[in-house]
């Protein structure tokens, strides 16, 4: 965050120069656990896909060095590259990046580079600007690709289908202590620029946080062109809100309508793209629009300084199927508990309850309900 201090410790830089050295090495290993009703898959649940199975999601390896934003005399840069490995590489992947393990051979596992940018500190920007650059997450929503950035081991429906990764520039200007406003130009979402389904696409958010911290809202259009159908052209638009009730206690909503023009009817000539599904448009018609819409809550409190707990509840409306490749409502509701042993070791155990009210969905459309226990286990380097 702008104008907030590195303070962050890792083991791996403390055992090597007792982390003097600003230029950071971390990362973390997860391996995960699930058992499900469903047989085949747990699709569209991200991210444990694969059912009733012991696998590794992510081999995370970090190089960082934060731009120095807590200073107000001079332009400071920063950068960021990561190494990805794991079943989790089907929710980065873009387009043109070592995209054949995913768009070609469906491989199970998968590395990805999934983030590689720089930062440029400009101190004298309002309370400051910061300019990334490069390949980086999409900036919307509470959850995020890397683990340890959720609450909750497994995703959201509201996450499994939006936009994961973005290459371009962003600019992130401080107004003052409640403003934060964002501004971008990308080439679209989940997509190289070397690409032919790269197109030139907006970005512009705005966060307000209220003069008692206990609530934000964060508002984005995300990825706007003119939303004719190409990979994972989503246009989205987003908002967030956080609340904190106690020391204890907050919440977290989100909601977003997504859509994309012109997208190939699943019964059509036009075949979809590797990783799309097509969409179910009206008979006759040989493409379609295709929105989706979808609302999520958080409920969280904390036990103690090693546990808390969760409570997630999810709605997605995917009108034409061309996220999930059915036309249907779902929910999700997911209870959890976190738990930290010592500095460096995270479990998080969960129970979930899935259900498409339309028509059958899950277990590769036999079941319309799909019931699993899951637990990841996280260990920090």
């Amino acid at each position: 965050m702008l104008g907030e201090p590195d303070t962050s410790s890792y083991p791996l830089m403390t055992a090597w120069n007792n982390a003097r050295s600003r230029t950071k090495v971390y990362g973390w290993v997860e391996p995960t656990l699930n058992f499900s009703t469903s047989a085949n898959s747990n699709a569209p649940v991200a991210n444990d896909v694969y059912s009733n199975r012991f696998q590794m999601n992510q081999l995370i390896v970090y190089v960082e060095r934060l731009p120095d934003s807590v200073q107000r005399e001079h332009v400071d840069v920063g950068y960021h590259l990561t190494a990805f490995y794991g079943t989790d590489y089907k929710y980065t992947t873009d387009k043109g990046y070592l995209s054949s393990q995913l768009l070609v051979h469906n491989h199970q596992y998968g590395f990805d580079p999934i983030l590689e940018y720089i930062d440029i500190y400009v101190p004298r920007v309002a309370q400051g600007m910061n300019i990334r650059i490069g390949r980086f997450i999409s900036i919307p929503g509470i959850e995020a690709q890397l683990t340890p950035n959720n609450y909750m081991f497994s995703h959201s429906l509201l996450y499994s289908i939006d936009p994961f990764t973005d290459t371009g520039i962003l600019a992130t200007v401080q107004l003052n202590d409640r403003w934060l406003v964002q501004a971008g130009i990308t080439g679209g979402h989940d997509v190289a620029l070397w690409t032919n389904d790269a197109q030139a696409s907006a970005t512009a958010c705005v966060s307000h946080t209220t003069s008692s911290v206990n609530d934000n809202v964060y508002l984005c259009a995300n990825g706007i062109n003119d939303g004719k159908y190409a990979y994972n052209n989503l246009q989205q638009y987003d908002g967030t809100w956080y609340h904190r009730f106690s020391k204890t206690w907050h919440t977290a909503t989100e909601a977003y309508v997504m859509y994309q023009r012109d997208v190939p009817s699943d019964t059509g000539p036009i075949k979809p793209q590797a990783n799309n599904y097509g969409a179910t448009c009206r008979p006759g018609l040989e493409t379609c629009f295709a929105p989706e819409y979808a609302a999520i809550n958080y409920i969280l409190r904390q036990l103690s300084d090693h546990d808390f707990v969760g409570f997630r509840s999810d709605l997605l409306n995917d009108k034409k199927g061309q996220r999930t490749g059915v036309n249907t409502k779902y929910t999700e509701n997911t209870l959890m508990l976190s738990h930290w042993i010592g500095t460096t070791v995270q479990m998080r155990p969960e129970i979930r309850f899935d259900h498409a009210w339309d028509r059958k969905s899950y277990d590769r459309g036999t079941r319309k309900s799909q019931l699993t226990v899951a637990s990841d286990l996280i260990f920090h380097f």
